[in-house]
């Protein structure tokens, strides 16, 4: 039996080692990396060179879509899946454009875990049944504007200020997460504004808590 070697993305230690034992249990997969970061993670992966990467998307600095987007030039046979607690009907699309072959949640059971990596490595896509759903209709059929939320339209890193403005950053703190200049978190937050509708900081601040606080219950 052939082994394939899987590298792991994740800024909990608790995490990492839950999905090594699983993923050990199994006979035909062995972890070959692992990291909590972007940097490190890009670092480990070209030199260790592994079948698959389980990436989370939030992490300090570059987040996993960045990761993704970096693998996606330098290695564009990669595969890669998402492991987040992210609503998958918001960011499952955004993780596919950006490379991935699969988006699953934590909240799902191990066996599911298994199941991706298996069919990723099988070169297919893995997401679930809703998910695979809503894109089918979305690129065949079209979707009503009316069912799409404003939120969508942002771009991956307009999301991420917006997710880190529900979460209580301010812009200060939002610059010196991403590594990006204070003008630049302010000009994304002028896109943010246009974009949902909003002429002013605390609209924007009040819709950004009231994003996260649904996101949160989901």
């Amino acid at each position: 039996m052939s082994t394939n070697r899987i590298f792991l993305v994740d800024d909990h230690p608790l995490v990492r080692e839950w999905l090594k034992t699983h993923l050990l249990q199994q006979g035909d997969f062995a972890v070959c990396g692992e990291a909590d970061n972007a940097p490190q993670a890009l670092q480990g992966i070209l030199a260790l060179k592994p079948d698959v990467v389980i990436v989370d998307l939030s992490m300090e600095g570059r987040s996993g879509l960045d990761l993704i987007k970096d693998l996606k030039q330098v290695q564009p046979e990669l595969a890669m899946i998402v492991l987040s607690m992210h609503d998958e009907m918001l960011y499952a699309e955004r993780a596919l454009r950006a490379g991935a072959r699969g988006y699953i949640m934590k909240r799902e059971t191990t066996n599911k875990i298994v199941t991706a990596n298996r069919q990723v490595l099988a070169g297919k896509i893995y997401v679930n049944e809703r998910v695979s759903a809503r894109m089918t209709e979305k690129y065949i059929h079209g979707l009503p504007s009316a069912t799409q939320s404003p939120v969508n339209l942002l771009s991956d890193r307009e999301l991420e200020v917006f997710q880190l403005l529900g979460q209580g950053r301010d812009t200060k703190q939002i610059a010196t997460e991403l590594h990006v200049n204070f003008k630049t978190v302010h000009t994304y937050c002028a896109r943010i504004k246009e974009k949902l509708q909003l002429t002013k900081a605390t609209e924007l601040l009040r819709e950004a808590i009231r994003w996260e606080e649904q996101r949160q219950r989901l």
